[in-house]
């Protein structure tokens, strides 16, 4: 079967690093759709709810806003809980999750292109050692991905500047070719970079992901597709609402409330919404 290693040879790990806002969110959720079909070639992991890999995502992020050596053993103890959690078995391991690429533009005041990514990979190298690892790292062209991770750092992580500002605080940012110049450089060429724009059916997303997994195109074009877009950006509306929002002093607790319920309720924000009377 083609997911399965060769007598004598290290299991393998794929691990797709993101970068947020490339759909990762989508993949992650085809993939959990098909954990059952996929299970004889592919051991999935992804960050679910309670299980290891959302600390995971967590400490890779921390690391990567404040790289002291606290925060580096976090992120190993939190890949080691993933690592050991894994069935005993020789089928292939695919962990996902965008969170791995570390602090996107926009949070935490990170402003450079993923500049801990390869330290995070490296590290993790490191970790897996008794695994055959490669990486995988989405891209998407610079003119859509920035006002994308705008809106998303508006929505998930306080970012309180216009997307007019955040595109001056961004413009010398470097090509994609670069961070994977950078990341190869840190793990012996052992990544591949796919374009989002390459991914010929968004309701099967993450077909490049899989087929570099090891599965044949017949079990890809097999698996259930999705239902629909997801975690697709807010309309203006809602983001400019949650950006003054975010220039507020309110409790975390209060402002993740609101934050959901602006979500859930975003058609009320939108230009042609219904008006009241006076």
């Amino acid at each position: 079967m083609p997911g399965k290693q060769d007598a004598g040879k290290a299991r393998r790990l794929i691990v797709h690093m993101g970068v947020q806002k490339t759909g990762s969110t989508s993949i992650q959720r085809h993939l959990r759709r098909n954990e059952d079909a996929l299970a004889g070639d592919l051991v999935v992991r992804t960050p679910e709810e309670g299980s290891p890999m959302r600390p995971l995502g967590r400490a890779a992020v921390g690391f990567s806003l404040a790289p002291d050596k606290d925060r580096e053993q976090a992120l190993k103890l939190a890949f080691r809980e993933v690592l050991d959690g894994l069935p005993q078995t020789d089928v292939p391991v695919l962990i996902s999750h965008e969170n791995l690429a570390g602090a996107m533009p926009g949070n935490g005041g990170e402003v450079r292109l993923y500049p801990a990514l390869p330290r995070i990979a490296a590290l993790l190298v490191a970790e897996a050692r008794d695994f055959a690892v490669d990486f995988v790292v989405y891209t998407r062209k610079q003119k859509t991905w920035r006002p994308s991770v705008w809106a998303q750092a508006v929505r998930t992580d306080g970012y309180e500047r216009s997307l007019v500002e955040f595109e001056a605080e961004t413009a010398d940012l470097p090509g994609w070719g670069d961070l994977i110049r950078r990341l190869n450089a840190e793990t012996g060429g052992r990544v591949t970079r796919f374009k989002l724009e390459d991914e010929d059916d968004l309701l099967r997303p993450g077909r490049q992901l899989l087929c570099h997994a090891g599965l044949d195109d017949a079990l890809i074009d097999s698996l259930d597709p999705l239902d629909g877009p997801t975690n697709s950006r807010l309309n203006d509306g809602a983001t400019e609402f949650l950006r003054r929002l975010n220039g507020l002093s309110l409790n975390p607790h209060a402002h993740g409330r609101i934050v959901d319920l602006v979500a859930r309720t975003e058609h009320l924000f939108a230009a042609d919404a219904p008006q009241g009377t006076s």
